[in-house]
């Protein structure tokens, strides 16, 4: 792949990594108060390091050095920095805290702040960006950097794998490293006596880093065998920075290094792991680390130290087991290089596998990336395979048909209907016995929905809502319909949607009863009511005047009076005839009318009913299902986030 094809792909990854935290904090959002705890604290840390690390120093690249107690991970920083500034020891703990080794200070001293390590090497400028010092040869490599112009530093000695180089013996070696040089090489020429314009610039450097080296001390120990070590110097304003941690083993006995493993095992930008021949299987290493870093194979690297103590065919064969291993947890395309510490052996290629991710400047995006994907990985369980589906227009029906009943709907409906006939009878029955009508009670009334002196959401109706029968009716529709609603859903989407509609039920009573209350139940009266009883009374009054007229002809006679002459018609007597009419009209127009009535009461309580079950309708959408509706766009955003976020990752 070439710089500008390298360039554009991480600028790329750059842009799908904003994008995927944000749907990542999209995601944290929506499932607080429902995702386990541990998960929401996992994803906050995510979250929460990438926005630190994303507003700190881009041009450093924090390699994170990790391995078990004697793997000489010490060793192996101190080979590849070309310092012996890592304590080497054959004890445990060979190292108690996080030390590091900088290349490039501006910017260092915020990261580190938030790293949390407060020992901290500052390498002097133009020092080598991890030249694998102990593994080139130092002829040949200083004839090629003295020919592009640049400083070169023989340090012929560097820190075993067990025990350490004392600091006098490396003091006497730089002093020797002078008075060996030629007389030419002091006067700035080469040993053919051709003038040598860096021999000056090699000089400053040897007297340098002679004052880094001392910057701290330690008891002289026997010295390991050595090997030729070649720094580099690069001298450029815009240089990659570089920061080299060597941490306490992650499998001290000591609780405070483990967790400090922990902690930075999360932060760093790429994770160099160390191990030997005798631990690279160790289950501390697979079952605490690289077995959750399935997603991070970009920033992982491993290095199998000591393979100066195998035989080839051993170590083809250890390094196929330990290949065999990562690749069965997700890290087949983990690079493994074999070095050595003490020979240099391998050096130089993990020198530059850590070169060319620093030179990048893109190893922290790649970390966050990796977070955001095994993040993003972590959520997918929760995430529903298919968008859940509304609730049903028959789930519906059926949640306002039972909460209706609930509510009393067809008590009430009985009384609309009951309270038509009586009213009804009340106006156009017989007048003769229409007064009967009176001594039943009012349907509505009783249920106190005849108040039409107070305001609607004022009313109180004397339904029966608050038995314990009602509320069992109200809790089996909320769960029925919660159950039909969460079809599809996994935990813990299906039970947040079934509480969603369940919630409610404290306040789902007097919002019924508001709205059977606020219902109109048409109790006035209907027009041909007034026309039949005016008919009746038309009747009723022949009728009281053919016993009025009957009475006077008896009275008449009854004191020998001269009786007055009758009207006949068809021969019948016309008093007669008005008393027999009147009771034949009356008795004929309340038969009609009480038909017409039962008649006219089934439509009223039809429309009734409907009206009511609208109101309950709407009551169990506004309650029951916008909640379950807007738990269910939840759980839909919340898939929506998390694949969207391991797409862009």
């Amino acid at each position: 792949m070439s710089r500008d094809t390298g360039a554009a792909a991480d600028a790329l990854l750059a842009t799908s990594l904003l994008d995927a935290l944000d749907r990542l904090q999209e995601a944290y959002e929506l499932g607080t108060d429902r995702l386990p705890q541990d998960e929401l604290e996992r994803l906050r840390g995510t979250l929460e390091r990438a926005g630190a690390r994303r507003s700190l120093s881009a041009d450093h690249t924090v390699v994170g050095v990790f391995g078990p107690t004697g793997s000489g991970k010490s060793s192996l920083v101190n080979a590849l920095s070309g310092t012996d500034a890592a304590r080497v020891a054959a004890r445990r703990p060979t190292t108690s805290e996080p030390l590091a080794l900088v290349w490039g200070r501006r910017g260092s001293d915020e990261l580190l702040d938030w790293l949390g390590v407060s020992q901290r090497v500052q390498l002097p400028e133009g020092a080598p960006l991890v030249a694998g010092s102990a593994a080139v040869a130092a002829q040949g490599t200083t004839a090629a950097l003295r020919s592009m112009g640049a400083a070169v530093l023989v340090l012929d000695g560097y820190e075993g794998h067990e025990g350490h180089e004392g600091r006098q013996d490396r003091q006497d070696r730089l002093d020797r490293h002078e008075e060996h040089k030629t007389d030419a090489g002091r006067d700035g020429h080469d040993a053919q006596g051709t003038a040598d314009p860096t021999a000056g610039r090699a000089q400053d450097a040897v007297r340098g880093l002679r004052g880094f080296f001392r910057w701290r001390r330690r008891p002289k120990a026997p010295a390991a065998p050595q090997a030729a070590a070649v720094v580099r110097t690069v001298a450029a304003d815009d240089a990659p920075g570089l920061i080299l941690l060597d941490l306490p083993d992650f499998d001290s006995t000591t609780l405070a290094h483990r967790e400090i493993v922990q902690r930075l095992a999360g932060q760093v930008d790429v994770l160099l792991w160390v191990v030997d021949p005798q631990k690279y299987a160790d289950a501390a290493l697979h079952h605490g680390f690289l077995r959750g870093l399935a997603t991070h194979e970009a920033v992982t690297i491993v290095a199998l130290n000591q393979a100066d103590r195998l035989g080839p065919q051993d170590l083809e064969a250890v390094t196929s087991s330990l290949k065999g291993i990562l690749a069965g947890e997700g890290l087949s395309d983990v690079v493994v290089l074999p070095v050595s510490a003490r020979t240099g052996d391998g050096v130089t290629g993990l020198a530059g596998a850590i070169r060319t991710l620093a030179e990048s400047r893109a190893a922290a995006t790649r970390r966050m990336a990796a977070d955001a994907a095994h993040a993003a990985a972590e959520l997918l369980p929760f995430a529903v395979e298919h968008p859940v589906a509304r609730p049903s227009g028959g789930a519906i029906t059926a949640l306002s048909d039972e909460l209706g009943s609930a509510a009393g709907v067809p008590v009430v409906v009985d009384a609309v209907r009951s309270a038509y006939r009586r009213d009804a009878h009340a106006v156009a029955g017989w007048p003769v016995t229409r007064w009967l009508a009176g001594l039943r009670p009012d349907p509505l009334r009783r249920l106190n929905l005849r108040r039409q002196d107070v305001a609607p959401d004022m009313r109180r109706s004397s339904l029966p809502q608050g038995q314990p029968a009602q509320r069992a009716k109200v809790d089996h529709a909320l769960r029925v319909f919660g159950d039909a609603s969460a079809g599809g859903a996994v935990e813990p989407w299906h039970t947040s949607i079934r509480d969603a509609a369940r919630g409610p039920a404290a306040d789902l009573t007097d919002a019924l009863d508001s709205a059977v209350t606020g219902t109109d139940l048409e109790t006035g009266r209907r027009a041909w009511w007034g026309i039949f009883g005016l008919l009746q009374w038309v009747a009723f009054a022949a009728l009281a005047a053919g016993l009025a007229w009957l009475g006077v002809l008896a009275v008449l006679g009854f004191l020998q009076l001269p009786a007055i002459d009758v009207p006949r018609v068809e021969g019948f007597p016309l008093p007669t005839l008005l008393i027999l009419g009147g009771v034949v009209t009356g008795i004929l127009l309340g038969v009609v009318a009480a038909l017409l009535a039962r008649w006219g009461a089934a439509r009223r309580a039809s429309r009734v009913r409907r009206r009511l079950l609208a109101s309950c309708s709407r009551v169990a959408h506004e309650v029951v299902m916008r909640p379950v509706e807007d738990e269910v766009e939840r759980c839909n955003s919340f898939r929506t986030a998390v694949l969207a976020a391991l797409q862009r990752t």
